[in-house]
């Protein structure tokens, strides 16, 4: 479980396929402490599993899954990518409650200054608009933030100065692929409305 509270943008130093699977390193600071093997740190907001840490660096495993639902596959060496290491028990919940698992990815439309704030749109599938709200969570590429406007093919949100600092989305370009976590407890309540008819 995680918060969309990003910890740091760490470094891609690498995405090979070897073994027969992909693999993703990257270089952080502040997420490898007290960062074990097996341990999950959110990449972009998706779960992933510590297989290697190493020089400043940790390596993770892509599923085809993984590679297929999100856009991890699309990363370069040297590309920003958002990091949160998993909740502790006794921890904080700045955001909201995110499972680092993709919904589906976003393709980011617009990005419009307004006053030191930046609004930005993203083209969402008609599947995970249903679960949007204005007001309500959604997470883009691991960062926690709430909806301003539901429109017909999109949805809009705002970063606040602070924010541009510390997540990868204002240095992205319009086009590039977002990862996309709906809010869990939309799931749920549409699944507990439809088994009540």
């Amino acid at each position: 479980m995680f918060t969309g509270i990003v910890e740091e943008i760490g470094t891609v130093t690498s995405l090979v396929q070897r073994q027969g699977g992909w693999h993703l390193t990257v270089r952080a600071s502040e997420t490898l402490g007290g960062t074990l093997l097996g341990h999950s740190i959110a990449v972009n907001g998706v779960c992933l599993t510590v297989t290697t840490l190493a020089d400043g660096c940790f390596t993770f495993g892509l599923a085809p899954e993984t590679l297929a639902r999100t856009n991890l596959g699309d990363l370069k060496a040297g590309e920003g990518v958002n990091l949160e290491r998993s909740l502790k028990a006794d921890g904080r919940l700045g955001g909201h409650f995110v499972q680092g698992h993709i919904d589906g990815t976003g393709v980011l439309d617009s990005k419009t200054v307004a006053g030191d704030s930046l609004v930005c749109a993203v083209k969402t599938p008609a599947a995970l608009l249903r679960y949007l709200v204005p007001k309500g969570f959604v997470t883009v590429d691991g960062a926690s933030l709430t909806v301003i406007e539901v429109l017909q093919d999109r949805f809009t949100f705002m970063l606040v100065a602070y924010t541009q600092g510390h997540i990868v989305l204002p240095a992205k370009p319009v086009g590039a692929r977002v990862n996309l976590e709906v809010d869990l407890l939309a799931k749920y309540a549409e699944k507990f409305m439809a088994a009540r008819g």
